[in-house]
């Protein structure tokens, strides 16, 4: 197999080195991994604005990273860098791994390429209340227009395959989740400027928003006292946020909002030394959030969904309600032993479903059977073609 055809180009996220989120960190530890096997990698980075407009091209660690300047800030920023990308991707050799939908309209101009096309389809982002009505049908559209004219679609999940599949056939969608690295051994040293001792609090890492039921979860917790801290991660302003106010009055005590970490090494240790993490996504795939949780050993307690009960696993906590929910922060405080079973149980599902090895594996074998199809046949499949499958998870 030639050299030059094992390229491939990943767009759809901020960049690396990962600084926000879940699909930087895939990105970057995907790039890694495949540079390592011998691949061309290419990653197309954003950043602000500085006077010039030219995209500037480096090397970092073996990856080729492309930068666009982009003017604009939030969501019309993100726009106009995918649409910067992708213009640039058209004339640069490789596969295109799309992490995400949400400007499908702009990537679908890649399929013009004669090559076949990836796109990682994430979470069912139409669904969030988050969003207005206007960028729900924006996200809805787009969420058909990478159905219908990518070559591959990745679901992270057996439910996004689900959904999935009312609009295209199985044969066209590969479950692949997220993946997590273990926790262990990290220092206490640093927990101590959040007012926290180890295994005598809970934590919780997410946007403060509805759909990922905090306000539940504070109540649940506050409704007597609990001889322990829960530390509410992410950003917090009650100050201009109506939701955000309303969780601040509600809250106990021995709640703390620190507002968001972005120290990987101090996250790490706020992780393992927690009691449990609590996780009140209703909507999503396999949560990021959620896997780095097993990996760190952490008790789960979460919104009982299709979700979370398939990532979490059958040995977690569940909860429907708010009563639920309080009734699950009890038993955590008389039955250590169902506890200690609940954070075996943790570490086993990570190795088993959810380890970057085989994550990366199947993609690496995804990828290998578009490049020996292209070798083979000439050109890229039409849509439609069954792939062989990559290791099943």
């Amino acid at each position: 197999m030639a050299q030059e055809e094992m390229a491939l180009l990943i767009l759809g996220t901020r960049g690396i080195p990962a600084q926000h989120g879940g699909f930087e960190t895939f990105a970057e530890k995907l790039s890694l991994y495949l540079v390592g096997r011998g691949w061309d990698v290419t990653v197309y980075c954003q950043e602000d604005f500085d006077g010039k407009s030219a995209i500037h091209v480096d090397e970092w660690l073996g990856v080729r990273r492309f930068f666009i300047p982009v003017r604009q800030n939030g969501p019309i920023g993100t726009m106009v860098f995918d649409w910067r990308a992708i213009q640039h991707a058209m004339c640069e050799p490789g596969i295109p791994l799309i992490l995400g939908y949400n400007t499908a309209i702009f990537s679908m101009l890649l399929r013009l390429g004669n090559r076949p096309i990836i796109v990682n389809m994430d979470g069912i982002e139409w669904r969030r209340n988050k969003w207005s009505r206007p960028a729900k049908a924006w996200l809805w559209l787009n969420d058909w227009v990478a159905s219908l004219t990518s070559s591959v679609l990745i679901a992270d999940h057996p439910e996004i395959v689900e959904h999935l599949a009312t609009r295209r056939k199985r044969s066209d969608i590969f479950m692949i989740p997220y993946g997590g690295d273990p926790v262990l051994g990290t220092p206490v040293t640093s927990l101590s400027r959040y007012g926290i001792e180890a295994h005598k609090y809970l934590i919780s890492i997410c946007r403060l928003e509805p759909e990922n039921s905090i306000l539940p979860m504070i109540r649940a917790f506050s409704r007597r006292q609990r001889r322990r801290k829960f530390l509410c991660i992410g950003k917090f302003d009650p100050c201009t946020n109506d939701y955000h106010r309303q969780i601040r009055d509600e809250a106990s005590a021995e709640i703390c909002f620190p507002g968001p970490i972005y120290d990987h090494a101090v996250l790490a240790s706020i992780r393992e030394h927690a009691v449990a993490y609590c996780h009140g996504h209703t909507v999503g795939g396999t949560n990021p959030s959620l896997v780095e949780a097993l990996g760190a050993g952490n008790a789960v307690i979460a919104h009982r969904n299709k979700f979370n009960l398939w990532t979490a696993g059958k040995d977690q906590f569940f909860f429907n309600n708010e009563d639920e929910c309080a009734a699950t922060f009890d038993v955590l405080e008389t039955d250590p032993a169902r506890l200690a079973r609940a954070r075996a149980a943790a570490r086993r599902q990570r190795e088993l479903l959810f380890t970057w090895e085989k994550v990366f594996a199947a993609y690496e074998s995804l990828l290998l059977s578009l490049v020996l199809d292209r070798t083979l046949m000439g050109a890229s499949p039409a849509i439609g073609t069954r792939w062989p499958n990559p290791p099943a998870y």
